[in-house]
């Protein structure tokens, strides 16, 4: 019998180590999602989570700065469990502190060089992605992140990322899309084309027969969303957040056995 996780990541809280503060003001994100997380400080005060999505805004050179952080946040884990966003960080000393606390490691993978500088505002390339990856690899959990349409809605090096991750043969790979965000630069752009997305996962699922792929909650919203979501669940990916009633109700139809998850999805 197939199977399928829906994720609804309620008991996960998204945790910033630098407050509403990015230096990057990156073209798609503009700081925008900084707002809605929690400062770091308040941690303290959570009640009914299980994990934390640790993140933030970075620094120039695209480094989330969250080592300053590192002792407060080792005696708040307890029996949490920590989902990282660490950005380009290459020192061997910081990585080993970050393997002591961390569960996981959740990395945007982005090989293209094009798409880091107008994306991202940064003077680094796709080796500089690889190497991060790769010296994470060694100490971590980690799972790539691969945006489809990062560079405003054009299919542009997500196919040289994915295969590029052969060499890593990841626990998993996670799907996000772009969606256009108010008040940033790319605030008037379009999503990819369905098609587009489509393509992208079938690519994926050719080179990476085995590797469960996830869905992940940044995407578009509405009818878009209910036809990725079915797309990735004929494709036979192994979890969907928040998935679109009518695929649940698709799954259901289909006999799926269905699970429900209550994290992050990388957990």
């Amino acid at each position: 019998m197939a199977k399928i996780t829906f994720v609804y990541p309620h008991k996960t809280k998204p945790v910033t180590v630098t407050g509403p503060h990015c230096a990057l003001n990156c073209a798609h994100c503009g700081g925008h999602y900084l707002k809605s997380m929690l400062p770091v400080e308040k941690i303290p005060n959570l009640q009914e989570v299980k994990s934390l999505l640790i993140s933030g805004g970075c620094t120039k050179d695209g480094k989330v700065p969250w080592l300053k952080h590192a002792e407060f946040l080792a005696d708040q884990k307890g029996n949490l469990k920590y989902n990282f966003h660490v950005g380009l960080i290459d020192d061997d000393r910081e990585i080993d502190l970050l393997a002591q606390i961390a569960d996981t490691v959740s990395f945007d993978f982005v090989v293209n060089d094009e798409t880091i500088a107008k994306v991202y505002h940064l003077n680094k390339t796709g080796k500089d992605y690889l190497n991060t990856y790769r010296k994470l690899q060694a100490k971590v959990p980690v799972l790539p992140h691969i945006t489809i349409g990062l560079l405003g809605g054009e299919i542009k090096g997500e196919f040289e990322a994915i295969k590029a991750l052969q060499e890593f043969n990841p626990p998993a790979i996670v799907f996000i899309i772009f969606r256009p965000t108010p008040d940033t630069e790319f605030s008037d752009r379009r999503p990819p084309e369905i098609a587009n997305v489509v393509e992208v996962f079938e690519y994926t699922r050719k080179l990476f027969p085995k590797t469960p792929l996830y869905l992940g909650c940044m995407r578009p919203g509405g009818k878009y969303r209910e036809e990725v979501d079915l797309k990735a669940l004929e494709l036979g990916f192994a979890r969907i957040v928040q998935p679109h009633p009518e695929v649940v109700k698709k799954a259901r139809e289909l006999g799926y056995e269905i699970e429900e998850a209550g994290e992050c999805c990388v957990l």
